[in-house]
């Protein structure tokens, strides 16, 4: 395995879990990307039938200074402005899983509905060296608390996989004994590029 594992991040509006999990690999030096496989990005709103719903390639910037005229005090004490915040020191915008042509050694998605989703798309691609991708599935629920635990567990399951000196081989045992360390269904498939 290469020593730094290429890792990509994906849940549904790369805000929350995925953008929480890229600030933690990065700063612990992993190759990472976020992203998200909605149609749309996704936030909280006045209610929970009024989400604010932005184009993937809004900012974050954007977001943050709409959501700051909208509604200061609602969007300061929900943590949305924070989250906002965070991303837009990341990077410029969240990103969609389907319009990424890079290739990763392991996908991590946050809900099992993501997962399919990523599956879905790399098995609709066109194959052209037959690169695995291993493609991993932690639940995590969509909020704060959530998405600061789940980056700790999806960082160790990445120290584990780029610790080991024949991941091929060892990923089903890593796996299976990452489960029982954090108490969470895992999924996983191998796809191709």
């Amino acid at each position: 395995m290469p020593e730094n594992l290429k890792v990509a991040v994906v849940c549904s509006s790369n805000q929350n879990r995925s953008m929480e999990a890229h600030s933690f690999l990065s700063k612990r030096n992993f190759n990472v990307r976020s992203f998200g496989t909605g149609a749309q990005v996704k936030l909280p709103g006045p209610s929970p039938n009024q989400p604010n719903v932005y184009d993937f390639g809004t900012t974050y910037e954007y977001m943050y200074r709409d959501l700051l005229m909208k509604d200061r005090n609602l969007y300061t004490q929900n943590g949305i402005l924070h989250m906002l915040d965070r991303n837009k020191r990341i990077k410029e915008r969240p990103e969609r899983f389907q319009d990424c042509v890079e290739r990763f050694d392991v996908v991590v998605t946050c809900e099992e509905r993501v997962y399919d989703q990523v599956i879905e798309e790399l098995e609709n691609r066109e194959k052209e060296e037959y690169q695995s991708v291993h493609v991993i599935n932690i639940d995590i629920q969509d909020n704060h608390e959530e998405a600061t635990l789940g980056a700790f567990m999806i960082c160790d399951l990445c120290e584990l996989l780029k610790e080991s000196d024949d991941m091929e081989n060892d990923v089903d045992e890593i796996l299976h004994d990452f489960e029982g360390k954090c108490q969470r269904p895992i999924l996983h498939t191998v796809c191709f590029y």
